[in-house]
């Protein structure tokens, strides 16, 4: 109950904040139904049946993968070439490959079930700053990467859109700390940004403003998270593939029974 209550006190301290979370969500989740629709649309036309939107195969993937992805959250570690406030962990991991399996709506809802359970349970010590980023960042390597091999599921495609979401990924972090992270957490820390500058520039004399720390630090920081992701995601998807499409390949058996 007290925390609870706790969490209440923390969500009308920080309205804003937390308005913009699930503002950010909402889009996020929208914007997948959109493509889903259209992917669903274009495959009753070619195989004249599809799976529905929240099927419970897909019901089953958000749920395993959330609580993955949840308990991931907690097995973070620092990297030597960015700031020990950057914690590099593996949990956008579940969230690709559910979405590989079952479409980028499943892959943003673990994202947001991962984010909120994290907030129910664990509370926020950043005013829910830190949560807008870790949605914002994981949306933003996911999204493009699971709509990409949404429409063309083949390895070349899962390369490009790996590729593309590691670029994504690197880009839309770099943008979010310089306009929104770091002059945040400057405010609530009351420290300002040269604060935040001056850690990175202890461990890389390259960095200098906003830009460079950006550059040498939050960027080449979201490119490792990018390719490694991707890689283990390689690794463990082919594996995990045939269990999670299984009951999407049901319909299509009934279907050629039918014909025959």
């Amino acid at each position: 109950m007290k925390d609870k209550q706790m969490l209440l006190e923390t969500v009308k301290n920080n309205f804003g904040t937390f308005t913009a979370l699930i503002l950010l969500i909402v889009i996020a989740i929208a914007a997948t139904v959109i493509v889903e629709k259209i992917a669903r649309k274009k495959e009753l036309e070619v195989t004249g049946h599809a799976e529905e939107l929240f099927s419970i195969r897909r019901i089953v993937i958000i749920g395993v993968f959330s609580a993955i992805a949840f308990v991931l959250m907690f097995l973070e570690f620092p990297l030597p070439f960015a700031p020990s406030f950057y914690k590099f962990d593996f949990s956008d991991i579940p969230a690709l490959i559910g979405g590989f399996a079952a479409g980028p709506m499943v892959g943003v809802m673990i994202e947001f079930i991962k984010v909120a359970l994290n907030i129910l349970l664990q509370g926020t010590t950043s005013g829910f700053v830190g949560e807008i980023a870790n949605f914002v960042v994981g949306a933003a390597f996911i999204l493009p990467a699971t709509i990409i091999y949404r429409f063309k599921k083949t390895r070349k495609t899962a390369l490009i859109s790996c590729l593309v979401g590691t670029i994504c990924i690197a880009i839309v972090g770099s943008l979010l700390n310089a306009f929104f992270l770091l002059p945040a957490y400057a405010i609530m820390f009351g420290s300002g940004i040269d604060a935040f500058v001056a850690m990175g520039a202890a461990i890389n004399p390259a960095i200098s403003n906003v830009t460079t720390f950006c550059l040498f630090a939050v960027a080449p920081f979201n490119l490792v998270k990018g390719v490694a992701d991707s890689a283990i995601t390689f690794l463990v998807y082919k594996q995990l593939s045939p269990i999670l499409k299984a009951d999407q390949m049901i319909p299509a058996r009934k279907a050629a029974k039918a014909e025959a």
